[in-house]
């Protein structure tokens, strides 16, 4: 393999494709990155069996030559190295040529390294997929479905399944679902879809979907992404991105959502959340408990740490029904939710003190958070 390579766009897909490759990884091919000459594109691939990113950089860009192909082939170079490297090197252009026994000269500039490869047939293939459910999103409302749910997945491994994000599609409506089995949250959104295309348990590992937001581009462009029986797929322009999906049945989390209400309260998102905030900074006795009780046009937001201290405030609502209540709840919990909430207002609907309670933005329906709350007796 020997290329001529833009080192701007190099740099661009290097830094993509290693966010997949893990250095805890038992296959040694997997610590590094695959580079790939065709005669049209160089194609980079980073992966540890379960993320898998692929990144093209074409021939040219509006005019601009990109990378010039001398000879096709593929190696596979260490990625702690060949990423340091390529953010260093000084001139616009990169020549990396394969010579004899997987050694890889790489030259820009004043500047020459000589790196010791793997070779390419050793690395594994990312598999062919049945494209048959497929649908199409936008890449910003993408990442703020992920944005919006990933949080709320469990960090325990003792339930595997709760360490992922459900995915459902049904009549062209997208719905993620998230839960730790303490605190929930679920969006949803209209996509495009064939009528046909449906499916309810696929479960996308949390990790996997923050390593997509992250890499993902902040615009309109749509995405498409392919589900099978243990594989997604995501194409984004000269981007793929692979993900394994956990075995087993997502828990039914419809049941646990109270359809009723004794106590409902409208309030401004930012004035409950900076409220929280600063009745944290008290909670810090490890589960993080804040109260809230409802008066007649206000909240009560307490905190008490008997060694540390304790903290009141009240919060004017702006609209309030039902019976008073007192709960107590994980702060994190109510934080995370509210810090993802793009409207102005939210509704809290309440079933009791010692019941689920549900937070959504007033002006839509299509988000939605459920925290359960802490006994203090």
């Amino acid at each position: 393999m020997h290329i001529v390579v833009d080192r701007d766009a190099l740099r661009e897909a290097v830094n993509q494709v290693a966010k997949a490759v893990s250095s805890r990884t038992t296959i040694p091919i997997l610590t590094g990155i695959k580079l790939t000459a065709t005669h049209e594109e160089c194609i980079l691939t980073g992966s540890d069996s379960d993320i898998s990113i692929q990144v093209s950089i074409p021939q040219q860009v509006d005019d601009k030559e990109l990378i010039k192909v001398v000879k096709l082939g593929s190696i596979v170079l260490p990625a702690k190295y060949f990423t340091e490297i390529v953010k260093k090197l000084p001139a616009e252009q990169i020549e990396i040529e394969v010579l004899d026994n997987e050694v890889t000269n790489i030259r820009s500039g004043s500047a020459e390294f000589n790196l010791n490869g793997l070779n390419a047939e050793e690395y594994p293939r990312l598999p062919q997929l049945e494209e048959d459910q497929v649908f199409s999103i936008s890449a910003q409302l993408l990442k703020g479905l992920i944005r919006q749910t990933s949080f709320a997945v469990s960090t325990q491994e003792s339930r595997p399944i709760l360490t992922g994000v459900l995915i459902k599609l049904e009549d062209g409506q997208l719905t993620l679902v998230a839960t730790d089995s303490h605190r929930l949250a679920r969006r949803s959104a209209q996509v495009e879809a064939n009528q046909d295309t449906r499916f309810d348990n696929i479960v996308v590992p949390g990790r996997s979907l923050n390593e997509l937001q992250r890499i993902l581009e902040d615009q309109e462009e749509p995405v498409q992404i392919v589900m099978t029986n243990n594989q997604m797929l995501v194409k984004a322009g000269r981007l793929l991105f692979l993900s394994r999906l956990l075995e087993g049945t997502y828990p039914d989390t419809d049941r646990i959502i109270p359809t009723s209400s004794k106590t409902t309260l409208q309030i401004g998102t930012k004035a409950l959340l900076s409220a929280i905030e600063r009745a944290s900074l008290l909670a810090r006795d490890g589960k993080h408990v804040v109260k809230l009780s409802t008066q007649e046009d206000r909240i009560q937001i307490t905190s008490n740490t008997p060694e540390v201290g304790q903290v009141f405030e009240h919060v004017q609502v702006h609209h309030i029904t039902g019976e008073e209540v007192q709960i107590a709840f994980n702060a994190k919990f109510m934080l995370d939710a509210l810090r993802v909430i793009d409207s102005g207002e939210v509704t809290i609907q309440f079933t009791g003190a010692l019941s689920p309670f549900v937070i959504k933005p007033t002006d839509h329906e299509h988000l939605l958070h459920l925290i359960l709350p802490v006994r203090t007796y």
